[in-house]
């Protein structure tokens, strides 16, 4: 696995990323210190994800007027 900067990479990637990390991680075969390090970039990626989930929900929030609003798929078309 590439050591990337987390701070640059899109969302899709670093959940990507994370959810490779939890499968080699349920695999059971690593050793000890490299399920540690695997473990706190999966958390630094995770930390990431929620970061960037809850940047865009702002966005949405300015975009809608400060309300929620539910998302109707037939509306977006």
């Amino acid at each position: 696995m590439v050591q990337s900067s987390i701070a640059d990479m899109k969302f899709e990637t670093a959940l990507a990323e994370l959810e490779a990390i939890v499968q080699s991680m349920e695999g059971g075969k690593l050793e000890l210190e490299a399920s540690i390090a695997t473990y706190r970039r999966g958390m630094a990626l995770m930390k990431h994800c929620q970061q960037q989930l809850s940047d865009a929900e702002q966005q949405v929030r300015i975009l809608e007027g400060g309300e929620f609003k539910d998302f109707n798929p037939a509306e977006a078309r």
